[in-house]
C-alpha cells in the first residue's frame, strides 16, 4: 500500500547536536550530515528529542536547522524538529524550518500542559494550515505525559500537509489502527520495534542507533521491503542489543553520546540536566559495542 510520504520511507536519522566547551559544534554537525548521506539514509532529523533540544535557545534551535539544511545541500531530506507545547512557538518554529528549506517539520505533541484530544487536533491544525511541508506527528506520551488517541491522528490525516506519524507509543495496536484508516506514513520511533512496526504497515523509523551504524538499519529496512524477511529478521535480532541500550542504559540521548564518543564520531559532551553514564552503564555499552562489530 502506497503511504502519504512515501519519500520519506526507510531511514530517518535523530540527529545528536554537538557541543564543543558548551557550545553548538557546526563543524562536528556538517560532518555527521556528510556521514548520513554517504550512507544513503533517507533523510536527518535535527533537533528533536536526541538533538537535545530542550537545552537550545531558540537562536540556537534555529541556527542548527538552518546549518543542516545548508549541510544536507539537497543531498539528503531534513525533516526539522519544530514543536512545542506553545502552539505560537511551534507555528515560530515550523514558519521558520520552511523559510530554511526543511523539506518537512517533526512536530511532538504538546508536554506538559497534557491538552485535551481536541487541543491536540487544533494544536497541529493550526500549525499544519500556515506552512506547505509536509507535517509528522510525534506520538510519545512517555515524554510529554499524554497519549494523542487513535482517533484524533485519523481526524487530523484529514488536513493534506499532515503525511506522517512517528510512532512512539511502543502500542502495535495504535500503528495497526491508524495504518489500517489512513494512508499516513509510519515511522516507528523505536528502534527496537522497527521491524514489528513494518509488519503492520510502518515504512521505517526515525532512528538514534541510525547516528552510528545507518547501512545496516536501511539493510533491515530494504530486506523487508524487499521480502526477505528471515533477512530482515536476522538484522532485527543483530541491531536489538544496541537498540535496547540506547533507550535502556539511560534517558537518551546520553548513551548515543557515549556511543559517538567511544567511536570518535563526538565529544559526548551534553548541557545539563543531561549527565554522562556512570561507569557500569558505560562498560555494558561499550561491550555491547565491541560485541556488535563497531568498536574493537
Amino acid at each position: 500500500m502506497s503511504t502519504r510520504s512515501e519519500d520519506f520511507a526507510g531511514l530517518s536519522v535523530a540527529m545528536i547536536t554537538p557541543f564543543k566547551n558548551g557550545e553548538v559544534d557546526y563543524e562536528t554537525l556538517a560532518a555527521q550530515v556528510e556521514f548520513q548521506i554517504a550512507a544513503g539514509t533517507t533523510a536527518i532529523v535535527p533537533v528533536g528529542t536526541t538533538g537535545e533540544s530542550p537545552t537550545l535557545s531558540h537562536e540556537e534551535h534555529r541556527k542548527v536547522i538552518e546549518a543542516t539544511v545548508e549541510a544536507a545541500a539537497g543531498k539528503i531530506k531534513v525533516m526539522a524538529g519544530t514543536g512545542s507545547n506553545s502552539t505560537a512557538e511551534a507555528l515560530a518554529l515550523t514558519r521558520h524550518a520552511e523559510r530554511a528549506g526543511a523539506d518537512a517539520a517533526l512536530l511532538v505533541g504538546p508536554y506538559y500542559n497534557k491538552p485535551m484530544q481536541e487541543g491536540f487536533y487544533q494544536h497541529f491544525k493550526a500549525v499544519a494550515e500556515a506552512v506547505n511541508i509536509p507535517i509528522c506527528i510525534y506520538n510519545i506520551p512517555g515524554r510529554t505525559g499524554k497519549m494523542i488517541d487513535a482517533d484524533t491522528i485519523i481526524r487530523l490525516s484529514e488536513l493534506p500537509n499532515i503525511t506522517m506519524v512517528k510512532e512512539a507509543t511502543g502500542q502495535m495496536d495504535m500503528a495497526s489502527r491508524v495504518a489500517s484508516a489512513t494512508d499516513l506514513t509510519i515511522l516507528s520511533g523505536d528502534d527496537s520495534l522497527t521491524l514489528p512496526f513494518m509488519s503492520v504497515g510502518a515504512r521505517g523509523v526515525v532512528s538514534v542507533v541510525g547516528n552510528f551504524i545507518p547501512k545496516d538499519v536501511i539493510a533491515m529496512c530494504n530486506a523487508f521491503d524487499n521480502g526477505k524477511i528471515a533477512e530482515a529478521q536476522a538484522w532485527h535480532r543483530k541491531l536489538f542489543p544496541l537498540s535496547r541500550d540506547m533507550l535502556s542504559l539511560a534517558t537518551n540521548p546520553i548513551p548515543v553520546k557515549a556511543a559517538m564518543h567511544l567511536l570518535g564520531r563526538d565529544s559526548g559532551e551534553m548541557r545539563l540536566p543531561m549527565t554522562p553514564l556512570d561507569e557500569p552503564a558505560l562498560a555494558k555499552l561499550r561491550k555491547t559495542l565491541v560485541q556488535y562489530g563497531c568498536l574493537q
